[in-house]
């Protein structure tokens, strides 16, 4: 079967008393002189609360996507809403209300970290400005001690930036996003260049965060096991939204159980597993495509000694994976992966961006 997944925009418990903290409608953006669309009439809702991944390969547009929804981006085209307000014609007010962890740090190297953090607070408006770190408002001084002592910072904050590894930037750009306790918090690759320990530190955080404030939480990562927490996936490719739905319901719908058999007598086997109906797949070892449900009674019906069983569940990686592929393709059978609405819609041609 040949098929993509296409996307379902609201979330689930979008409605008229409960708007969307995040509205994309028809959104495009074409750099200059491109003969593509960089973002190519994109159109999602992200719910209030909500934990909501954007993957896609290299170049696919999710960069670009998020730095149009961060205002640091004009589109061209369409039009994105954050908490209601729209991001060209009410940019200063967006910005009061999102946080940002870029891909590349934006830290000023010549200040110290708490530097940085005290004029991203000061700037924000969040306290009065004084010229030392011990002459700041004590909430200040207790937010930069407990974000430092959680992400492993510790006294290292006072250092100059210039001093700092990868993963200190990184931590560093932590803190600073969430001083002003944003209402959506946008996470570009955020734990690149953290060690294992530091990376749960931060979801452990980050998953407090959002339970005690509502944030809303955006991100894009390499890292599909972090795309695995999330309530919802989109998966962008060549700028266009090829497949939406929560982990379980992508994984399901383009993700496929199987169970690897093989025996000595692999001719024997072969024809055992064509007679039964099995549809055997490959030269040995033989790949069957049976549900978890079915293999204990696959694996009893065969009446050649195995000399190996190994089963496959699936996983977000390879429906992933399986979405990239078909999108490069460019199937035109779309088919929704989100269990509520089935409804099948005709795509579009893709456009590389």
């Amino acid at each position: 079967m040949s098929a993509s997944v296409v996307p379902d925009p609201r979330p689930h418990g979008t409605t008229l008393d409960n708007p969307p903290a995040i509205l994309v409608e028809s959104l495009v953006k074409r750099y200059r002189r491109a003969d593509r669309n960089a973002v190519d009439g994109i159109s999602f809702e992200v719910g209030a609360g909500e934990f909501f991944a954007l993957l896609g390969p290299n170049g696919a547009g999710k960069t670009t996507t998020l730095s149009i929804l961060t205002t640091t981006l004009a589109p061209t085209d369409g039009r994105a809403l954050i908490d209601g307000l729209d991001v060209v014609a009410d940019a200063a007010a967006v910005r009061q209300r999102v946080g940002i962890i870029f891909q590349r740090p934006s830290l000023d190297k010549n200040l110290t970290g708490e530097e940085n953090v005290r004029f991203h607070a000061i700037l924000y408006g969040l306290y009065p400005y004084a010229p030392g770190y011990r002459l700041m408002a004590p909430g200040y001084r207790r937010q930069v001690e407990d974000w430092s002592e959680l992400l492993g910072l510790g006294r290292d904050i006072f250092r100059p930036v210039r001093t700092y590894s990868g993963g200190m930037l990184r931590k560093l750009e932590i803190v600073r996003s969430l001083v002003h306790r944003p209402r959506v918090l946008f996470l570009d690759e955020p734990t690149t260049g953290l060690d294992a320990p530091s990376r749960r530190a931060l979801w452990t955080y980050l998953r407090d965060v959002r339970a005690t404030h509502e944030t809303t939480i955006v991100l894009t990562s390499h890292y599909l096991e972090e795309a695995e927490q999330a309530d919802r996936i989109c998966v962008i490719d060549a700028g266009r939204i090829v497949a939406t739905g929560s982990p379980a319901e992508l994984t399901a719908a383009l993700a496929n159980e199987y169970l690897v058999v093989d025996a000595d007598d692999r001719a024997r086997l072969r024809a055992e597993l064509a007679e039964r109906g099995l549809d055997p797949s490959g030269d040995g070892p033989f790949r069957i495509d049976v549900s978890t449900a079915d293999t204990h009674r696959v694996l009893r019906s065969i009446e050649t000694p195995l000399v190996l069983v190994r089963t496959h569940a699936p996983s977000l990686e390879d429906a992933y994976l399986e979405i990239v592929s078909r999108a490069e393709l460019g199937d035109e059978a779309l088919v929704r992966a989100s269990v509520a609405d089935p409804t099948e819609t005709p795509g579009e041609d893709d456009v590389d961006g």
